[in-house]
């Protein structure tokens, strides 16, 4: 099947318009632009994918539909670290990414380093209740927890003018409390993953930007060089690219 491209489209935009999942539609036209959508191009649906714009008389989906997304298929992982740069079509496809099963397992043993057995385990769980809940690839939130904090639940409350506590570093959400672990690390992904009330989550930004690795940088950034991810925009440079490299599988020392 197929969809035309109407003013103001963007993939995420169209997976939610046709209840379809934003991996599947980017699996599906690997040879397409993200960020360079016309007005009148055509692309490829998925299977299941329903190319009338009202969705078949449904309301469009705002938010997950119980389903983890990202929580099947994908490789091994594995392989050294790759210096990706330029706009996010030169970076890997969400195809491409390993598995969530080979990525727990790589990154829930950094985890252990800094958190007990039962907070990873609590860690887990929120991962998969906020992407039912938010429709966010669950790799994709496991990776950015790894990369702001190493799942380290106590990590230090950061301050550059934006308060950004907690596993995520969210835009001034909740801390880990010791007298509530469970509630409070469901809090802490919740909060980078769809938002406070002062400040995006990858919810927001994956709709704004309309692909993972652009809604990376504005995580970290806050704004968006959208023809170079590695432009730091008064932040980390390498950031979208660790983001990358941790979502294929790959390993470094010092990851």
């Amino acid at each position: 099947m197929s969809y035309t491209i109407q003013p103001g489209d963007t993939f995420w935009a169209i997976s939610q318009k046709l209840g379809i999942s934003l991996n599947a539609l980017q699996a599906a036209n690997p040879g397409v632009n993200p960020t360079a959508l016309q007005v009148g191009q055509v692309i490829h649906l998925p299977g299941g994918g329903n190319n009338n714009n009202n969705n078949g008389g449904n309301p469009p989906p705002t938010s997950g539909n119980g389903s983890l997304v990202g929580g099947s298929g994908g490789s091994n992982g594995g392989g050294g670290y790759v210096a990706y740069s330029g706009p996010a079509s030169n970076y890997p496809n969400p195809a491409q990414w390993a598995s969530y099963a080979a990525l727990w397992t790589q990154n829930s043993r950094l985890m252990r380093f800094n958190s007990s057995e039962q907070e990873v385990d609590f860690i887990h769980q929120a991962i998969e209740t906020v992407s039912k809940s938010s429709g966010v690839d669950v790799r994709a939130i496991l990776c950015i927890i790894v990369q702001e904090s190493g799942g380290n639940v106590r990590i230090p409350t950061t301050n550059n003018g934006v308060r950004n506590p907690g596993l995520m570093q969210s835009h001034n959400g909740a801390e880990f409390n010791p007298a509530d672990p469970r509630g409070s690390i469901l809090q802490m992904v919740r909060d980078g993953t769809e938002g406070t009330r002062d400040g995006d989550g990858l919810v927001q930004l994956v709709k704004r930007y309309g692909n993972y690795y652009e809604a990376f940088r504005g995580y970290n950034s806050g704004s968006v060089n959208r023809g170079d991810l590695n432009d730091p925009v008064g932040a980390t440079g390498d950031y979208v690219q660790k983001a990358a490299n941790r979502l294929m599988g790959h390993e470094w020392p010092g990851m």
